[in-house]
Formats: C-alpha cells, sequence, structure tokens
C-alpha cells in the first residue's frame, strides 16, 4: 500500500466531498495487501507529526489538531516505469481487492474519530486543494 499525504489548508473531490485544514490521502492499493495493512496505513497517517505546534516545528499530528481527511483512491501511486514510456499498473490489486482495502482505510480514519470524506472510488475525479506548507509525505 503506498500513500501520498498532502498537509492541506482546504481540498475537495468531485465526485466526493470537502474538508477543511487536515490532510489529502491519495491511497493505492497494492497486490498482497490486507485488512491489517490498510489498519496501520490509516494509523501511521492520522499520527503522523507534520502539524506545527507553538514553536514552528513539526510536533503535532491529526489527531492532535482535529483536523479532517480527505481519502481518495488512487492505483496509479503502483505505477512501474521501469520499462518504456507507457506505466504498467500490474502492481495495483484488482478493483474487487482494492475497494474493501480502501473503504477499511476510510473506517480506521473513522475509527480514531477523524472526520472523512472520500473521492468516489472507481471514477474519473478531479481533486482540488491547497497545499499548506507545502508538506507531501510519501508513505509504503
Amino acid at each position: 500500500m503506498r500513500a501520498v499525504v498532502q498537509r492541506v489548508s482546504r481540498a475537495s473531490s468531485t465526485p466526493g466531498g470537502s474538508i477543511g485544514p487536515g490532510l489529502c490521502v491519495l491511497v493505492g492499493v497494492g497486490q498482497g495487501d490486507d485488512e491489517p495493512a490498510a489498519v496501520r496505513m490509516a494509523d501511521r497517517i492520522a499520527r503522523l507529526r507534520i502539524f506545527e505546534n507553538e514553536e514552528g516545528k513539526f510536533d503535532r499530528s491529526l489527531l492532535d489538531t482535529g483536523g479532517e481527511a480527505l481519502v481518495v483512491s488512487q492505483f496509479t501511486l503502483l505505477a512501474d516505469t521501469a520499462k518504456g514510456n507507457r506505466p504498467s499498473f500490474s502492481g495495483a490489486a484488482r478493483p474487487e481487492v482494492a475497494q474493501p482495502l480502501y473503504e477499511r482505510v476510510v473506517r480506521a480514519f473513522q475509527d480514531l474519530g477523524i472526520h472523512v470524506e472520500t473521492g468516489a472510488f472507481g471514477a474519473r475525479m478531479s481533486v482540488e486543494l491547497v497545499n499548506d506548507g507545502p508538506v507531501t509525505i510519501v508513505l509504503e
């Protein structure tokens, strides 16, 4: 599982929802990923200390700030570009496997008390965000 986490002042997905300050999380589910991996990823992101404290140091997490999360499924994060100019997505999980794991990531955030909005799984979406910092972290 791979995630791109961006600290945002606001973000939205069409179709989907919108959030204020918090994190925009793009999630790619790979072959071999499972439910424990989905829960670990959400927990890791929720506890990632990328928000500043009063001294301007990265010392606060999404849980500490009470921020929101926009979680969007993005299989293209699993692109393999090692051969040629056309990316291969053979490492991405099939939709029937990926969707329940993506939804498990969302539920894991909600179980932690985080307000979550989502994109629409499998849909062509427009995602807009204002990256705060900018701060962007890639997690695997």
